[in-house]
């Protein structure tokens, strides 16, 4: 299952998400539960919830679904320091 998912995010999530500078990767699959890490623009991104439940959990849930109980973020979002879209200071 873990191969399957890293193929999916390779093929169809990276590739959107990689145009405004991210990434994002599996950490683990475990009990259906996947844990999935955003990187680069998508790190800190005021986006990124939304890009992880509209887009990829949507992604994951068509392609696999139910054997996909939660999808968790395991990003610490407050690290991000190349956020795409950044807060007006």
């Amino acid at each position: 299952m873990r191969r399957r998912i890293v193929k999916l995010l390779e093929k169809e999530i990276n590739p959107y998400v990689a145009s405004h500078g991210g990434a994002i990767s599996l950490e683990d699959y475990v009990d259906g539960n996947v844990y999935l890490r955003m990187s680069g623009g998508c790190q800190g991104c005021s986006s990124a919830s939304a890009t992880l439940k509209q887009g990829v959990e949507r992604a994951l849930r068509n392609a696999f679904g139910d054997k996909i109980k939660e999808i968790i973020d395991v990003t610490d979002h407050a690290k991000g320091d190349n956020p795409y879209f950044s807060a007006t200071r």
